[in-house]
């Protein structure tokens, strides 16, 4: 259809119609699944009626391509003017092939795995009856204690908005019109719904505008100028407004100086969340300030379709903003071909071949192996062949590893830490048992704990948090394991056997008791389906880790937030002439995390030779060569991160200490050397000033080249204007 087509539609529409359009339902709403009918609690409240079912443009959740061409079918019998349903879910980290959750992804330091996982994910959930994704999560994160850390990809926006750029090709591909196998994508959450105070779910966020922009946009920009589709509101104020009413952040920012025209999406239930924040007094005010502000779709209440036609005959609201809005949403069904194909490309018996195939598993198995991050190993790892093994903790044989937003995934379906390792150790020389629950320990349990520990060379323990305690909402306050598993640890610790701990968690943790006691310790992070296969890959030597922390770990929680790219202080801690005391400091900790952003070991060593730069002062049309020798020095294949920070010696406004601007991943046989060379611009140099204006100063910058943020040479050089 062209645009003429779709503005003639809209002019066939009565007001009530184009409303309904703007409405998004979970599935019991509609005829034609399993679920019909059954509309109980808050969604009995929303008072919605045949009639406005019948011309809702979008549903929530729902998937499984017979049930999908069931409800397209059945709507489009209803639907007076033949306009059919959006299908719309989280497809956060794969649909039935479950990746690891999107921090771990970020650990891999790789944007082509993402890219892949992605496209996985989209051609299981498309074939499925799928049309939308809510993802990717770009949301910038600082504090461990949010449980949704694990949707994000870490702390940093240059890494942050490459993964965004990856995710969104994934899902999307090239040809979202003819490519049946891909998805809208839908970046989230704007904006800044990552700087929560206190690390608590849906609660404030107040940041000067020069911050957000610096840090907290960069996200969300860059999936935009990689066409994403689709964006949803935060929760969060911002300067004092709830995202979904804040007019100045989606009509100005987003619509007017970002050019965005594509469909703007709530949360679940944000629109009437605008009266307990106190900015509504009540539904229908919630539902003038959300359309003023630009809002397309609400997602799970009801206030468009209760209040927004009176407004509109009285002139609160201009018809032509819900005809925008309407216009919005049908362009998107077009460029998915739904009009002239409905069920797009459900189709069960490609689904019965292509979801969960041999082919998808093999990817998210080599994807949770680069993911995985090698924090400690005292010459213990990978595994010798000979050693018995006690394999114990909550995880050893548990299949909860897929973590939150893994909707189709079954824990049943994944591959355990047990089964990994059988697979590959010598049969008999494993013992399994569970030494506690999560956050529970019998007498039981410890006694065959310690029974297997005895009796075996070398403990590997499978430790961390369940997929409920992470995730939306699941906030934490205290971050360490929960105190059964340190008692474990306690306990075997006496046995003085060697002892590898592998945590299964969505979030840095505060790892005393852990990194301290164990003489080498493996972060899993959620590996998904595959999780146990590439643990025990990489617990054997297989698999050399390659993956590097996106996410600074604590020292304590008492440092949150705590991230690499902190403000320096006018009496920082470091200085030549620091006094014992009166610096910016803690009494009682280190003001450094426990393990530095970009950190990770590997099973051999990476020599990094003297940084050269081609020279040492550029105008702004010039570019500058930094080059360094990386050496593999063991006796192992391996892949190291080379990673280039950058410091503005003297800024208009304070600038951090350090700032990722580029990485490679490289590969080298034991013995070989490799020339790593970055080229830096002045673009590279630019950043938001007082007055917002993005551009960069002339002065000294340093440049810094090594294996995480804290291990790097240092050079300088001068930029002239």
């Amino acid at each position: 259809m062209a645009d003429q087509q779709l503005i003639s539609l809209v002019d066939q529409m009565t007001l009530e119609e184009k409303i309904a359009q703007l409405l998004q339902l979970a599935v019991p709403f509609f005829e034609g699944t399993q679920e019909s009918g059954q509309i109980t609690g808050p969604m009995e409240s929303l008072g919605i009626t045949d009639a406005i079912v019948s011309n809702a443009g979008s549903v929530l959740g729902l998937a499984g391509a017979e049930e999908v061409i069931a409800v397209q079918e059945a709507h489009m019998r209803k639907n007076r003017l033949g306009i059919p349903l959006l299908i719309m879910a989280d497809i956060v980290h794969g649909f039935k092939t479950i990746f690891p959750v999107p921090l771990a992804m970020g650990s891999s330091w790789d944007p082509s795995l993402a890219e892949q996982s992605a496209e996985i994910a989209a051609r299981e959930a498309a074939v499925s009856g799928l049309h939308v994704t809510f993802a990717p999560m770009v949301d910038l994160v600082r504090d461990p204690r949010w449980g949704r850390v694990m949707e994000s990809t870490g702390e940093d926006p240059y890494l942050n908005s490459e993964f965004a750029r990856a995710f969104v090709r994934g899902f999307q591909g090239d040809d979202l019109s003819g490519d049946l196998n891909r998805l809208a994508a839908c970046v989230k959450h704007f904006a800044a719904y990552g700087a929560g105070e206190g690390g608590r779910d849906y609660n404030t966020v107040d940041m000067s505008e020069r911050q957000l922009r610096e840090y907290y946009l960069p996200g969300y920009k860059a999936a935009l100028d990689e066409g994403v589709e689709m964006v949803m509101t935060a929760f969060n104020t911002v300067d004092g407004i709830p995202a979904t009413s804040n007019k100045r952040l989606m009509r100005d920012l987003l619509r007017s100086e970002w050019g965005f025209d594509g469909v703007l999406i709530s949360d679940w239930g944000a629109v009437k969340e605008m009266i307990p924040h106190g900015i509504a007094k009540d539904e229908e005010e919630a539902a003038l300030k959300a359309m003023e502000a630009g809002v397309d779709i609400e997602m799970m209440t009801s206030s468009y379709v209760h209040h927004l036609p009176a407004l509109v005959r009285e002139g609160r609201v201009d018809e032509s903003l819900i005809d925008e809005a309407v216009l919005r949403i049908l362009t998107l069904k077009k460029r998915l071909g739904l009009f002239e194909r409905p069920t797009r490309g459900a189709d069960p018996q490609a689904e019965r071949e292509i979801v969960f195939c041999d082919e998808h598993r093999q990817a998210a198995r080599e994807a949770a192996a680069k993911s995985c991050v090698l924090l400690k190993n005292e010459a213990l790892l990978p595994l010798q062949a000979e050693q018995r093994v006690a394999l114990i903790g909550p995880f050893a044989a548990s299949g909860d590893i897929l973590g939150p937003w893994s909707w189709t995934g079954s824990k049943e379906d994944a591959v355990t830490m047990e089964q990994g390792l059988r697979s590959k150790l010598p049969s008999g020389q494993l013992t399994v048992a569970e030494g506690c629950g999560v956050s529970t320990m019998t007498g039981r349990q410890l006694e065959e704990a310690m029974k297997a520990a005895m009796e075996a060379d070398v403990i590997v323990l499978a430790l961390g948090e369940d997929s409920e305690m992470s995730g939306e909402a699941g906030s934490r306050a205290l971050i360490t394991l929960p105190q059964p598993q340190l008692q474990l640890i306690q306990h075997l610790k006496t046995l003085q056997k060697p002892m590898v701990a592998v945590l299964f968690n969505g979030r840095p943790l505060d790892l005393h008791g852990v990194l301290d006691e164990a003489d080498a310790v493996l972060e899993a992070w959620f590996p998904g389906t595959e999780g146990g296969a590439a643990v025990a890959a990489l617990l054997t030597g297989e698999v050399n880790p390659s993956g590097r922390l996106s996410m600074s770990f604590p020292y304590s929680v008492g440092q949150v937030p705590v991230y690499y790219n902190h403000f320096n202080t006018g009496r920082p801690k470091d200085a030549p002439d620091a006094q014992e005391r009166y610096v910016s400091q803690y009494l009682d900790i280190p003001n450094e995390p426990l393990l530095p952003f970009g950190f990770g070991l590997s099973y051999t060593d990476f020599k990094y030779g003297d940084m050269t730069l081609s020279t040492d002062e550029i105008s702004p049309d010039e570019s500058l060569e930094v080059t360094v020798s990386v050496t593999n020095t063991g006796d192992r294949a391996g892949e190291e991160v080379v990673q280039l920070y950058i410091r503005d010696r003297s800024g208009e406004v304070v600038r951090p200490v350090k700032e990722l601007k580029a990485f490679r991943k490289v590969q080298l046989q034991p013995g070989e050397q490799q020339d790593v060379t970055f080229t830096l611009t002045e673009q590279q140099l630019r950043y938001h000033h007082s007055d917002l204006s993005f551009t960069s100063d002339a002065g000294e910058f340093d440049i810094m080249v090594g294996k995480n943020s804290r291990d790097t040479e240092t050079r300088r050089f001068r930029l002239r204007k």
